[in-house]
């Protein structure tokens, strides 16, 4: 991406940034979504900040994007979600699987706000095994009928259309990708607000029942459904790690103006040396997260500009996990630390470590939990010999 359109995104991203803290201060404490997010990106257009240009996006490369995602996160991981969700897995495998029709129908009308995207892989009986979903389709006629379950969908409830896996109905094939517009018959979603954190983001489950499905909205050739998602959540994993990454630096900054600012013992805590130690650790923190991520999304960018090259791929997707699985960490415990710092100030939504505290775990969760991340890191240096389901 050229030096001049990375300062114009990275400057729309933190105008928006600025834009959005108070409305997103407000629903966090009144415990709902946050309904000015949509508009405001829009206003800032970073609704389509990796999608190319001839599709109306900002034509962002990876270690860009992942900038953007940084200071996103900084605001909270349920905004940085639905930048991840609409874009970072929602965008991105049209963008690499999609046909040419399809990009024209759904990109456009994505970087304008006109169609929110999700990605629809989880299921109540599928996590970490996406192959143990039960989800199906069938070829009737001019369309496909889909039937299941998808559960824990970031995007699920607002989404105009939603990227989907279903086995066929016989379960004699392999996972197929779908693109599933949301107002089609025998669509329907429900929204999850039983949630530890992120109460202004939209999560849902969404249920498809003889849902139907053009035969044109196939993602990819029939039997890649597997192999798309996948990919895509190489692409999904970068996105956490940086907006953990925010996370970190924000809970870094509010740190330190606390500790400067709270008098106990007839000083600031700042020179108190075990308040100094959780400082030191959450800079730590910060320092080797930003190195993991922009390693992650330089190999991505390497990968995607040498797409035939199996081993830049291994090693981009191999970086992602490592990225998320520190990353995340890293910021968990950040978060832990602030909230420490704050004393019982921290243990309250009126100030920011606490809701990144809450908010932050899920990223251990989603996009590949830890264990399913150290064993995929444990088999890179053992050998796929020692991957260990097989």
């Amino acid at each position: 991406m050229p030096a001049a359109a990375q300062r114009q995104l990275l400057a729309d991203v933190e105008a928006f940034c600025q834009e959005i803290r108070p409305f997103e201060e407000l629903c966090y404490v009144e415990h709902r979504f946050n309904d000015q997010l949509l508009p405001l990106a829009l206003k800032h257009n970073i609704l389509g900040m990796p999608v190319p240009e001839s599709y109306g996006g900002r034509g962002a490369d990876t270690v860009t994007y992942a900038l953007a995602l940084a200071r996103i996160g900084r605001e909270g991981t349920g905004v940085r979600t639905f930048f991840s969700g609409h874009s970072s897995i929602g965008e991105y495998p049209i963008m690499m699987w999609g046909n040419e029709d399809q990009k024209r129908r759904y990109l456009p009308s994505a970087c304008k706000g006109e169609k929110i995207l999700a990605f629809g892989l989880t299921e109540p009986e599928a996590g970490s095994n996406p192959l143990e979903m039960q989800s199906t389709y069938e070829k009737r006629g001019d369309h496909f009928v889909l039937n299941g379950v998808k559960y824990l969908i970031s995007n699920g409830g607002i989404a105009h259309a939603v990227v989907g896996f279903a086995y066929p109905k016989d379960r004699k094939g392999r996972i197929s990708a779908f693109i599933i517009d949301t107002n089609a018959p025998g669509f329907a979603s429900e929204d999850l607000t039983a949630k530890l954190g992120m109460p202004t983001a939209n999560t849902a489950m969404f249920e498809m029942n003889e849902c139907q499905v053009p035969l044109s909205n196939m993602l990819g050739a029939e039997g890649e459904g597997f192999r798309i998602a996948m990919g895509t959540l190489v692409s999904g994993r970068i996105s956490v790690a940086a907006g953990c990454l925010g996370v970190i630096g924000d809970c870094l900054t509010e740190a330190i103006n606390y500790a400067k600012e709270r008098r106990q013992h007839g000083k600031a805590i700042a020179k108190h040396q075990l308040v100094q130690e959780h400082l030191a650790a959450i800079e730590m923190h910060r320092a080797a997260s930003e190195a993991m991520v922009l390693r992650a999304a330089e190999a991505k960018d390497a990968s995607a500009a040498e797409p035939s090259d199996v081993a830049l791929k291994t090693k981009a997707d191999l970086f992602a996990a490592q990225a998320k699985l520190f990353v995340a960490n890293a910021a968990w415990d950040a978060a832990d630390r602030a909230v420490q710092i704050y004393g019982g100030r921290g243990w309250s939504t009126l100030y920011r470590p606490g809701r990144h505290l809450m908010d932050v775990r899920v990223c251990r969760i989603y996009e590949g939990t830890d264990e399913i991340l150290k064993l995929k890191i444990a088999a890179s240096v053992l050998g796929k010999e020692y991957e260990a389901f097989k």
